[in-house]
């Protein structure tokens, strides 16, 4: 059963400790109790600290090993206080803008903290999209001057797939791209799109090459459109992600890091409807616990 924050003096209450916050990480990695890391056994007696030790084979673990959470300085209340902050703010969050809210004595610790969250945002083995999915690419950067269009230069190019549903859109998936070649586009699509769907682009021939794997393609050509706009589904996500990252992050987002920023828009967005912060939460919690650790070093600072 999913427990988590409804606001927050419910926040306050259910994590006044180090070990109430220890006490709920080892609930969400174990709903049905703890499982030996080792040997499977689910035979275990719990010690202090967040430690079990397995019965059968005598290993011990703590509940962060092998998560974002691992090896961190800081004390678990201090990481409940970031996240709940995070899901808090419906249009993002800046570095500077944690390290102002959680008093931290240094801007780099604010930007390593949300990169690792960034890297929490995306569940391992999530589903694909399905049914009528429209995609289309775009591009991120400044204006250079050089070639326009698909080739652009100095720009990042991003995939974008969007889920056709009645209320607009539905589910969104976003990733970077090295060119817009037919091969590059097909293994994009294959990654973020179940077999069998409907895929709605415009009239560029890079997806011709589709229906060999599966989908049903739906080229439009712009002119032919009743609005004009072949994949407005595309456009309109395209226009909110540039938005987003000019209103939050006022365009500085390097393109060693630009993936974790859209993992983030995306979360965000496929969530946009949910009326309950808590269970954006707990979902971010969940995704902490599945994630591996993300040492400080292996972080480019590129600001």
């Amino acid at each position: 059963m999913e427990r988590y924050p409804a606001d927050m003096t419910d926040f306050m209450e259910m994590f006044p400790t180090e070990d109430a916050c220890l006490e709920y990480l080892s609930i969400v990695r174990w709903p049905e109790g703890y499982v030996c890391l080792r040997c499977g056994s689910s035979k275990h007696w719990k010690k202090a600290r967040g430690l079990f030790a397995c019965c059968d084979c005598a290993y011990e673990a703590s509940v962060t090993v092998g998560t974002l959470f691992q090896d961190t300085h800081k004390p678990l209340r201090f990481w409940f206080q970031a996240i709940w902050y995070v899901v808090n703010q419906k249009n993002g969050v800046s570095a500077l803008g944690l390290q102002k809210a959680l008093g931290f004595g240094s801007y780099h610790t604010a930007w390593e903290w949300l990169h690792k969250l960034r890297r929490a945002m995306v569940r391992p083995g999530r589903d694909k999209l399905s049914g009528l999915v429209e995609v289309d690419e775009t591009f991120i950067g400044g204006v250079r001057s050089g070639k326009r269009g698909r080739g652009a230069e100095g720009k990042s190019l991003i995939f974008i797939a969007a889920e056709e549903a009645p209320q607009g859109i539905g589910r969104i998936r976003l990733t970077t791209l090295d060119n817009a070649t037919g091969e590059t586009l097909v293994k994009a699509v294959q990654e973020t799109i179940a077999t069998g769907s409907q895929v709605r682009s415009d009239g560029w021939d890079g997806y011709n090459g589709l229906p060999r794997y599966g989908y049903t393609h739906i080229p439009i050509v712009h002119k032919d459109a009743v609005s004009g706009d072949a994949t407005p589904l595309v456009h309109r996500v395209a226009a909110l992600l540039k938005r987003w990252m000019l209103g939050t992050h006022q365009g500085a987002i390097s393109h060693e890091h630009l993936a974790y920023y859209l993992d983030e828009f995306t979360f965000r967005f496929n969530r946009r409807t949910s009326r309950s912060r808590g269970k954006l939460f707990y979902r971010l919690i969940e995704g902490a616990l599945q994630t591996n650790p993300v040492p400080a070093k292996s972080l480019i600072h590129n600001m």
